[in-house]
């Protein structure tokens, strides 16, 4: 989470109850090797068909209407 998605965090209480909680700030960007584990990760669910994102095709020429619902979906635009 960064500041774009707000400056304070709501965390219900049952989640500390259940969970062994840690949450750690990075003050920027993590450590070269947690970054490349995690790009293998996703590149590995990637590659098996695991890691699906959802996403709207939309023509280049309905892109004003698509602009819109882009802010609430993935849209791609299309030639």
């Amino acid at each position: 989470m960064g500041e774009s998605a707000g400056p304070t965090i709501s965390l219900p209480a049952a989640v500390l109850r259940s969970t062994a909680l840690t949450i750690l700030g990075t003050a920027g960007i993590p450590p070269p090797n947690i970054l490349v584990e995690a790009f293998q990760q996703i590149m590995g669910q990637g590659a098996s068909g695991k890691l699906c994102i959802e996403t709207e095709q939309v023509p280049l020429a309905e892109i004003e209407n698509a602009w819109e619902r882009a802010q609430r979906s993935r849209v791609v635009i299309v030639p």
